[in-house]
């Protein structure tokens, strides 16, 4: 099978999301062929080059986000017209649609504004193949013009009936930005019209390559998101950000999210938070697979089976410095911790998030200091401060595990978490664990660790100092733990739980080509034979309740009219 794998800032990148986990999906599924689409974020990504590839990958094809170079398409008049009537019908859409203040106000996703959104959105790509590209069309005044007149039409949100000019510039150009895939040359049959599935490593972007492969050629997409895009964008909008700036983009990427949500033949979610997040943005129930991130247990395994290195007196605290972990919190609790408990010590180990990550990481030192000043107090000495802050080189560093190794407790204090990765890496090596309620660290633990309401000191200290003071219930939580990890999160079920996916998501599809070798004679068998022989009993059977994966009744078929199963396959995991 050849998958088509779709990346926006990861994977091959050296650095990036979902770096990891794509690595270990290609290197796990050697019986596929993958060819790579990936969208680059920063120059800087681009210059750090790509991972050593397997020999599975077949094709890297690789397009910026950061820059937009001219496309050197010319349009004529009748181009021109074109463009400017679709784009108007999609900057309609985007400022009359309601705007939803949280995720509880599902949109109307299979009415008629879902439906105007889609149909203008194919129409531009359409044009794009037709024309060679958009980006200077999106960028054109043409295009701030049409954005203008539809937020100055009678049935506009009322955020946007006053829009500035430059608030129009600057969604222009971000719009410009997200649409750039639309003037790609991927979708021809040397690129994705050639795989046999999409597999989308994220929505929002990075799924609109499958949509239109989809739209071009009935390639099936595959969408798995474990850190829901939209939820991203709406953490990720500044308060500064122009009102009628923000309401128009939110419009869009709602809009894109439900498209992709509709479209996509399975969704796989990494948690049952994320899929909720789904759901309430219009995705079908039916068509969501929870599939869990899987991570490499075999490193902390040594850790796992050691209970000699534990420090009974030692808290752990290890993930990526930010506001959102709230480490102010944390460093609070801790000064409680050590009323009942002096000889108690606290590790931060983790690097700062970018700028914004090393102003507060010295904001979190000075804390600190002011809260444990180095004086002699009996158990330590002058200069001898019980909280370290230790800088470890990413989520591979070989020393990661001796930092869960020399804690008796794990304690993650965030206030906003998708899935945390430090608490499964803690229960990989039998470590107790005290949490925040946030994201999906309920549903990680299930309950072999204690959890506590955010932003409450004193509550992380209880919970905190119960755990230290009591060794065999923290052996019993910790043993709980990693028995779980080791159950529902390591690479192993990752890998066989889309294993299935593919070959499921493919058997409902159509045969589009024929499969030949390398000398490029037919390869016998490549595509079964009752997939060519008409009848009613050949088109895909699912059970109620589960989705058509090829086609919806009234839909263009794609290039070879036939149905069938390629493969019989059970039902997916994870689901």
């Amino acid at each position: 099978m050849r998958i088509g794998l779709l990346t926006e800032g990861g994977y091959p990148y050296v650095s990036g999301d979902a770096r990891l986990w794509c690595d270990r999906l290609v290197r796990g599924l050697r019986q596929h062929e993958f060819e790579i689409y990936a969208l680059s974020r920063t120059e800087r990504q681009e210059a750090e080059g790509w991972i050593p590839l397997p020999p599975q990958v077949a094709r890297v094809r690789t397009a910026p986000l950061w820059t937009a170079g001219d496309d050197g398409s010319i349009q004529g008049r009748r181009a021109r017209r074109r463009f400017t009537e679709t784009y108007a019908e999609l900057a309609a859409v985007i400022s009359t649609a309601r705007q939803p203040g949280a995720p509880q106000d599902a949109p109307e996703t299979d009415g008629p504004e879902a439906d105007r959104f889609g149909s203008a959105l194919y129409a531009l790509a359409e044009l794009a193949r037709d024309t060679g590209g958009l980006i200077g069309a999106l960028r054109s005044e043409a295009a701030v013009r049409a954005l203008e007149q539809a937020c100055r039409a009678p049935r506009a949100l009322q955020a946007v009936r006053t829009v500035r000019v430059s608030e129009l510039l600057r969604t222009a150009a971000h719009l410009e930005r997200a649409l750039r895939p639309l003037s790609l040359d991927w979708y021809e049959d040397d690129g994705l019209g050639s795989v046999d599935l999409c597999h989308a490593t994220a929505g929002g972007t990075a799924a609109l390559p499958g949509l239109l492969a989809r739209h071009f050629t009935g390639i099936p997409l595959l969408v798995t998101e474990y850190g829901v895009q939209l939820r991203a964008h709406y953490l990720g909008t500044s308060h500064e950000t122009p009102p009628a700036v923000r309401a128009l983009l939110a419009s869009f990427h709602r809009l894109l999210a439900a498209e992709v949500y509709h479209r996509a033949a399975c969704v796989t979610p990494g948690n049952t938070h994320a899929r909720r997040w789904q759901e309430r943005c219009g995705a079908d129930r039916d068509k969501l697979r929870t599939v869990y991130p899987g991570m490499e247990a075999s490193r902390f395994t040594e850790v796992g089976e050691a209970t000699d290195r534990v420090d009974p007196r030692t808290l752990v605290w290890v993930g990526r410095v930010e506001p959102a972990k709230d480490l102010i919190c944390l460093l609070h609790a801790f000064a409680e911790i050590r009323k009942e408990e002096p000889r108690t010590r606290l590790r931060i180990v983790g690097a700062p998030a970018g700028a914004e990550g090393t102003a507060y990481l010295g904001q979190c030192r000075t804390l600190a200091a002011q809260l444990f000043p180095d004086e002699a107090d009996g158990v330590h000495e002058i200069g001898d401060n019980p909280v370290s802050f230790e800088e470890i080189g990413g989520p591979e560093a070989p020393d990661l595990p001796d930092a869960y190794a020399a804690g008796a407790v794990v304690v993650l204090s965030s206030v906003v978490e998708g899935f945390p990765i430090s608490l499964v890496e803690a229960m990989f090596c039998g470590r107790a664990t005290v949490s925040t309620d946030v994201g999906a660290v309920v549903e990680v633990i299930g309950g072999t660790g204690l959890v506590v309401p955010p932003r409450n000191p004193r509550a992380l200290a209880e919970a905190c100092l119960a755990l230290l003071r009591d060794p065999e219930r923290r052996e019993r939580l910790g043993a709980a733990a990693r028995a779980r990890a080791l159950e529902l999160f390591t690479v192993e079920q990752n890998v066989a739980a889309f294993h299935d996916l593919y070959l499921e998501i493919v058997s409902h599809s159509p045969v589009r080509r024929v499969l030949v070798d390398r000398t490029g004679e037919p390869l016998p068998f490549g595509a079964p034979a009752e997939a060519h022989l008409p009848g009613r009993w050949t088109e895909p059977r699912l059970p109620r309740g589960r989705p058509r994966w090829a086609w919806e009744p009234g839909e263009a078929t794609p290039t070879v009219r036939a149905t069938g199963f390629q493969e019989a396959v059970p039902a997916a995991k994870g689901a």
